[in-house]
């Protein structure tokens, strides 16, 4: 009796071993989409559209606004926004979802989120067909307001959306980083602003303001804080810096090549100045915009979606007015090494649809999505901060223009700081670039910040920056993110794809043959039980 137990408890561990192999062999995945004939408009439809804003009720009220007038156009979709503060978290809980299949339909994200994302089979929703569909594609003939067309997309832009060989978003917004610079400061101490700064000059402007009295006040500023530059996003400045220079960071297949020469003068150059205390960073101080609005920084550099929140006159300062000093606010483009041939980072948030088992559901998603590109939206959203349109429609409006043309008339609308960003965006354009994009690179990206925070943390605490510092430097951040694996992807489960179907039909056997004698074994131990 007792071996019979044994038997029956080791066919039924045997049979939830198999039927577990089978299940976890690759991610959960969905069927690929395609296109239904045609949009149901009878079926009641609700998606889920995750937003980012910036605590900024402005914003909130466009996402709101796009929403139901989409739902006029629209009356079976029920949209239901979720607003995050920041992208990372948006990112954290996409990720987390993806195992239950609880994702939103509509996401705003970027690129090197979505390779991420990607990693679940038939998760995000490659949009070539889409793109291309006579009827519900851009500018199709059966959706009932005025969609873009692909060629309304300004093409560097969309191309940012393209990896893998297939297009799995479309631009939402469009922002570079940007020096904001008190230009009262710079001139009081000697100094001519240039067309473009190099970098030479900003580090040389920034050790002369270091220059204190007798009483221990900085000369410029005759205040006992000063901090001449500040950089907000040490991943940008290490990635743009690199490419000025030429210098590797990764390569389309994922290789990384952060870990160069030239990644290592750089380091040496930024201890210097952050061992001077002429330079500083976000994560160890602080927002730049306060220590520039209070006179305690000269060189601010943030993004120009940030432009709110930079001046003496900032709509959205965060400091108390009596913590502002007046001086002239100036926006530039970043430094760079060769001014004659500028080169600075594209970025800003992109839009992907995850897929769904319901066909009518990933086309619902997709008309949304969609509409976040028409005019309206476009143009509003665009003015609330220093973003500018994706489609060539919204810029070359004459609403738009007026926007532009309006610069300095009042602080809430048109506050010049933040529309001279988004004409340095405008004029700058073609000068923007994107690194590759695969599973791991935005673990590469923040690795290539963590190597200027740790540089500038370390020589504050007066250790030596040699060449055996840089050394253990790297072979710690690469252990930290993990970038000795191809692709830096190892914080990705691996998805090894279904069974091929002659495993599945072994293994289906398997489990027909054990249920059996698992039954049998169960009939015999009740009949001798009976007995």
């Amino acid at each position: 009796m007792v071996m019979k137990k044994r038997i029956c408890y080791f066919l039924l561990l045997s049979v939830i071993f198999i039927l577990c192999l089978t299940a976890c062999h690759g991610s959960r995945e969905e069927t690929t989409f395609e296109i239904p004939e045609s949009f149901d408009t009878t079926q009641p439809i609700t998606i889920t559209f995750w937003a980012k804003n910036d605590t900024n009720k402005t914003q909130t009220d466009i996402y709101k606004q796009a929403i139901a007038d989409f739902q006029e156009f629209y009356p079976n979709i029920t949209v239901n926004l979720r607003l995050y503060t920041n992208y990372g978290t948006i990112y954290n809980d996409v990720i987390t979802n993806i195992a239950t299949n609880t994702t939103p339909n509509v996401c705003i994200t970027y690129p090197d989120h979505i390779a991420t994302y990607l990693t679940g089979s038939n998760t995000v929703v490659p949009l070539d067909s889409l793109f291309a569909d006579e009827r519900y594609g851009l500018g199709g003939s059966e959706i009932v307001y005025d969609s873009v067309s692909q060629e309304e997309i300004v093409p560097k832009f969309l191309e940012e959306c393209r990896f893998q060989d297939a297009y799995y978003a479309i631009p939402y917004m469009r922002s570079t980083e940007v020096c904001y610079i008190n230009k009262t400061y710079v001139e009081a101490l000697g100094y001519t602003l240039p067309d473009i700064m190099t970098w030479d000059f900003i580090w040389e402007v920034s050790e002369a303001a270091m220059a204190k009295n007798a009483d221990g006040s900085f000369v410029v500023n005759g205040q006992n804080v000063l901090i001449p530059f500040i950089y907000k996003s040490t991943d940008n400045m290490m990635i743009q810096m690199l490419k000025q220079r030429g210098a590797g960071y990764s390569t389309d297949d994922g290789t990384i090549e952060l870990f160069n020469d030239t990644t290592t003068e750089l380091l040496y150059t930024i201890a210097d100045h952050g061992e001077s205390r002429a330079f500083s960073t976000f994560k160890i101080s602080s927002y730049p915009a306060n220590f520039l609005n209070a006179g305690q920084c000269i060189f601010a550099i943030d993004s120009t979606a940030g432009a709110t929140w930079m001046g003496s006159d900032a709509p959205l300062s965060d400091i108390s007015e009596d913590q502002k000093v007046d001086f002239e606010t100036t926006v530039m483009p970043i430094p760079q090494f060769d001014p004659a041939n500028p080169l600075m980072i594209s970025q800003g948030p992109s839009i992907c649809i995850f897929n769904k088992s319901d066909p009518q559901e990933v086309l619902a998603s997709w008309l949304f999505a969609q509409y976040l590109l028409t005019n309206d939206v476009q143009i509003a959203y665009a003015e609330t901060e220093g973003y500018i349109p994706v489609t060539i429609r919204a810029q070359n409006s004459a609403e738009y223009q007026e926007y532009l043309s309006r610069s300095g008339e009042d602080n809430s609308v048109y506050y010049e700081v933040k529309i001279d960003a988004a004409q340095l965006l405008l004029k700058y354009t073609d000068s923007t670039f994107v690194t590759p994009v695969f599973n791991g690179s935005a673990s590469l990206r923040d690795a290539a910040g963590q190597l200027i925070e740790n540089t500038v943390k370390s020589v504050r605490r007066s250790e030596t920056i040699d060449e055996q510092y840089i050394e253990n430097l790297y072979s710690n951040i690469t252990s930290l993110y993990r970038l000795d694996q191809k692709g830096a992807s190892a914080n990705a489960k691996t998805d090894l794809g279904p069974l091929p179907n002659t495993a599945v039909i072994l293994l289906s056997t398997l489990v027909i043959v054990w249920g059996i004698i698992l039954i049998y074994v169960i009939f015999e131990h009740r009949k001798g039980k009976r007995n």
